[in-house]
């Protein structure tokens, strides 16, 4: 029996078989190697403000380009760019290759461009793809963004820290259960938001998702323990509406407004999102 490779990329650690793709569906089992199929390969680019990825106390007034590819290694029911995220190499795509990206940035800075995001599905599943591009984003003196849910593997994140200057950090849920139930890890989630805090400016999203992050309770220990990393941390609680598997009905404002005050406990700077 040919012996399976190991994605070292996240906490899944997916043993695949020869041709295999792992659970993020843009990791493959290549000749005993794991290989990025997403290199390179967009399915979303946009220049928009950097409030809307979101980023409330970086750059504000700015615009950024935003950057997808495909695949995520978690599964929430929840999702809003699930088109994207929950699909593999498959998925119609442009060619962007790294070069092509940072000279792009760089021909938008007259618009307001500050540099690139890489966003709208998960890209540290694809990391080389945001390494080499934002090697050259920082040769031209562009900025480099990350929304990302937090859980690649301390060596990966190592890597990319020192090119990367703003993330905001989906966290996603404050229990350990419930993040099983997604397919994550909240531990993960936590050392990156540490350590991200460490080397540039972060951000952290909760969605008030039924059952995830619509509770008082759990709000008010997520935000003492985000407090603890430090209270200048921007929280941005959004507001859940039916997307993808899940259906239940949008979060109520006044459970909004109630976890926004929860959250101003402990927080200096907390936002409610998609009101």
């Amino acid at each position: 029996m040919t012996e399976k490779a190991v994605c070292p990329v996240c906490f899944h650690h997916c043993a695949l078989a020869e041709g295999q793709t792992g659970r993020c569906r843009a990791r493959m089992n290549q000749n005993g190697r794991v290989v990025s199929l997403s290199y390179g390969r967009v399915t979303s680019v946009a220049l928009d403000p950097v409030e809307k990825k979101p980023f409330a106390r970086w750059q504000s007034g700015k615009f950024i380009l935003s950057v997808g590819t495909f695949g995520c290694n978690l599964s929430c029911a929840f999702c809003q760019n699930a088109s994207i995220s929950q699909v593999g190499a498959e998925t119609e795509t442009e060619t962007l290759p790294p070069e092509r990206l940072a000279g792009l940035a760089e021909e938008l800075t007259p618009r307001g461009n500050v540099g690139a995001a890489f966003t709208y599905n998960e890209p540290l599943v694809g990391w080389e793809y945001v390494y080499e591009a934002a090697k050259l984003l920082r040769e031209k003196g562009l900025l480099v963004a990350l929304v990302t849910n937090g859980t690649a593997e301390p060596e990966i994140l190592e890597t990319l820290l020192p090119y990367v200057d703003a993330m905001n950090i989906d966290l996603k849920t404050w229990s350990a259960e419930g993040y099983r139930k997604l397919g994550g890890d909240l531990e993960t989630v936590k050392h990156t938001i540490t350590r991200a805090a460490e080397a540039c400016h972060v951000e952290v999203t909760t969605l008030a998702a039924p059952g995830f992050g619509d509770d008082a309770g759990a709000m008010d220990e997520e935000a003492a323990w985000l407090a603890s990393v430090s209270a200048d941390i921007p929280l941005h609680i959004s507001r859940y509406f039916p997307r993808w598997k899940m259906a239940e009905p949008p979060t109520p404002l006044a459970a909004m407004r109630k976890l926004c005050e929860t959250a101003e406990k402990h927080l200096k700077y907390v936002y409610a999102g998609n009101c």
